[in-house]
Parts: structure tokens; C-alpha cells; sequence
């Protein structure tokens, strides 16, 4: 029999220590109430002003769920173009921050086009059970046969531009070419046109859209109105997911500095974690927890988590609340290991409940209510 080297256990056991004091932080402090199920592989979800809840499934429909029951029939209309495909499909759904005067609900997918698949964003308006008046306001160029790391989640800030997380497609070295959006977040006017006073806004180049870059697969994001902050997370190799926030033409260092390693050879990835120039993550996680969805709590149902960070976990199927002094992470605690399964999406409803999307082929729509 081979002994394990005295490094290796010392890790390991100080590993095990970190994940174990992590997970007994605390008690659950609420009760779950399911509200949908039959779910297949849901991503986003939106809230309409008159109490109803789109949520979009991976695998191409878009869902509503009117007066606490889902709909069995899906919304009709959608872009013809979208394809699931490996991690891509139906991804993300916002509503403009003056819905009730517009109309406008904006959906992000993947969409097959020349040279393959890749990111895409289109607006529309809900009549009756039918998306119409449908427009294309970002479309990732160039397309590519990859079925990983489309991103995709979209905000709106206190002006109405929308921020657009994309991916770097599995293609790293995109990723710090600035003239190529893959690996950044992309912010434009809310009809689609350009935002003039974008870092690279005087380029001859897509650049002129994107407003930080190299990230790897941002699947979360978040914009405080309160604190005019841009928040996001991303998925890191084997380790070193990030929590970020997301300043103007700032580089955020993929592939050339990450707190993670390579999947197989668990070799360094680039130069290390650390290079002048490139942005540190506010709070990292090794191993990795696979985050997606993300909401800082603002609302009166859990007054305690006032401006508190609720991020999902795919990996270890949990909900990971970060407590926090302004922008500093103060402290970790973990909800629901393994309990309801793979979180995709974190929201804060209007009514101040926690709601969460499952990904899974019978996913549910869950809200969470103090006890």
C-alpha cells in the first residue's frame, strides 16, 4: 500500500476543515414553498409587474407562470434561431427597468448563424401567449462550433443600459483580443445602439460595445441601484470562481492570471493569479462551487441580509449567502446542500421573498419565506 505524502494530507484535511466550518455556519432561517414544477432545465426567470413570472428553459421555451400556476402551454414567437446546444439554449430573460410604459422583455440565448453558434440578445413585447414585435440587439460575431461558456445574464442600470455577460466560448485566446466581445460584458443603449462614452467607443472594431473583458464564463450578475454598483461572478477552471465588480475598461485577467488551475495537468494557468493591470476578485472559491444567478438583497422579508449577496451552486447544489460591509465579504454561510438540487437563478421577488430556479429536466420555481 502507498502512503499519501504529509503535504497532501495537511491540504486535504485543511480543505475539508474550510468546506466543513462553511456549511455549519448557521440554521436555514426560512421555509421553502414550491410554487412551480415540471420545469425542464429552467435558466432565467422575470417578474411582471401584475405578479406573473417568465422563466426561460434551457432547451429553447419561454414559461409563464400566471396567479401561482405555470402556464402548460410556452410563449410563441421567439427568434427562430435559437439552438441548444451543449451549455447554450434559451438563457436569460430581463423586463426594461420602465416596463410598464414600454413593454419591453429582453431574452439572451445562443443562436446558430455562420461559422457555428454563439450569443445573442433580442427584445419583444408579451401579447396574450405570443412574443412579438421582436428586434436583435446584440449578436455575438465570430460564431463558432463550441457548445460552452455563452454566458449569459443581462441588467439594466439606473441610465437603462443594459450590461450583457458573454463567455469566451472555450476559446481563451479571444479573450484578451479587445477588438473580439467573447469574454467580456457588453454595454449598450436599450434599443441595441451604442453607448458613447464606452472605454474603446473611438475603435473601428466591436470593441466599441464592450466595457470590461477578461472574464471567462460569467453566469451571474447584478446591478444595485442603491449603491450604483455592478456586480458579477464567474465560473472558474478547477477553481477560482470569481466574485467581481465590474468597473469601465477594466481587464479582469482570463486566461492570463486565475486563482484556479488546469482541468487535467492542475498546472498554473497563464502567468499565475497576479499581474499589474488586472483585477482581483472581491472573493474567490477554491474548490469551485460552479456559481449562476446572483441578487443582492434588497427587500423587508429578511431585513437582517440587507445588502447581502445570494449566489447558486450547481456544483454542490446549495445557495451561498455572502455577508457584506459595503463591498467587503465578511463572511460565508451555505443553505440547502443538496436539498432541492442544482441552483441556477437567484432573484429577489418585489413581495421580498427569495425565489430559485432548479436545473434539472423536472426543475421547480421555489420561493423561500422566513419561518
Amino acid at each position: 500500500m502507498k502512503f499519501l505524502k504529509p503535504t497532501f494530507i495537511l491540504l486535504f484535511a485543511i480543505n475539508i476543515y474550510f468546506i466543513s466550518a462553511i456549511n455549519a455556519s448557521t440554521k436555514e432561517p426560512f421555509k421553502i414553498v414550491t410554487i412551480a414544477s415540471k420545469l425542464n432545465h429552467p435558466w432565467g426567470m422575470a417578474f411582471l409587474p401584475n405578479g406573473d413570472i417568465l422563466i426561460t428553459q434551457r432547451p429553447g421555451q419561454l414559461r409563464i407562470v400566471r396567479n401561482g400556476i405555470l402556464d402548460p402551454h410556452p410563449i410563441s414567437g421567439l427568434p427562430s434561431n435559437i439552438v441548444a446546444r451543449g451549455q447554450g439554449g434559451l438563457l436569460d430573460v430581463a423586463l426594461h427597468p420602465q416596463y410598464k410604459k414600454n413593454g419591453w422583455i429582453y431574452l439572451s440565448f445562443s443562436a446558430k448563424g455562420a461559422g457555428g453558434i454563439g450569443t445573442e440578445v433580442a427584445r419583444g413585447k408579451l401579447v396574450g401567449n405570443r412574443f412579438t414585435s421582436v428586434e436583435k440587439i446584440f449578436v455575438l460575431q465570430p460564431k463558432s462550433r463550441a457548445g460552452q461558456h455563452f454566458g449569459s445574464r443581462m441588467v439594466f442600470d439606473n441610465d437603462n443600459h443594459i450590461y450583457i455577460s458573454v463567455g469566451d466560448r472555450g476559446d481563451r485566446p479571444r479573450v484578451q483580443n479587445i477588438d473580439d466581445p467573447a469574454g467580456s460584458i457588453i454595454r449598450l443603449k436599450d434599443d441595441g445602439s451604442l453607448v458613447k462614452d464606452n472605454r474603446w467607443y473611438s475603435r473601428n472594431s466591436d470593441a466599441k460595445m464592450v466595457y470590461s473583458y477578461g472574464h471567462r464564463n460569467p453566469q451571474g450578475m447584478f446591478f444595485d441601484s442603491k449603491t450604483n454598483t455592478l456586480w458579477e461572478h464567474e465560473h472558474g477552471p478547477r477553481g477560482g470562481d470569481e466574485l467581481n465588480i465590474i468597473h469601465k475598461g477594466k481587464n479582469y485577467g482570463w486566461p492570463v492570471i486565475s486563482h484556479g488551475v488546469e482541468y487535467v495537468s492542475r498546472f498554473k494557468i497563464g502567468e499565475g493569479n497576479h499581474k499589474k493591470g488586472m483585477e482581483q476578485p472581491i472573493h474567490y472559491w477554491v474548490p469551485s462551487i460552479a456559481p449562476s444567478g446572483m441578487t443582492v438583497y434588497r427587500g423587508d422579508k429578511f431585513p437582517d441580509w440587507d445588502g447581502d449577496i445570494l449566489i447558486g451552486a450547481l456544483k454542490y447544489q446549495l445557495l451561498v449567502r455572502l455577508k457584506m460591509d459595503g463591498t467587503k465579504v465578511l463572511k460565508e454561510e451555505r443553505y440547502l446542500e443538496q436539498k432541492i438540487g442544482r441552483i441556477r437563478d437567484v432573484r429577489t421577488g418585489p413581495d421580498g421573498y427569495i425565489y430559485l430556479l432548479t436545473d434539472k429536466r423536472d426543475g421547480q420555481l421555489v420561493r423561500l419565506e422566513p419561518r
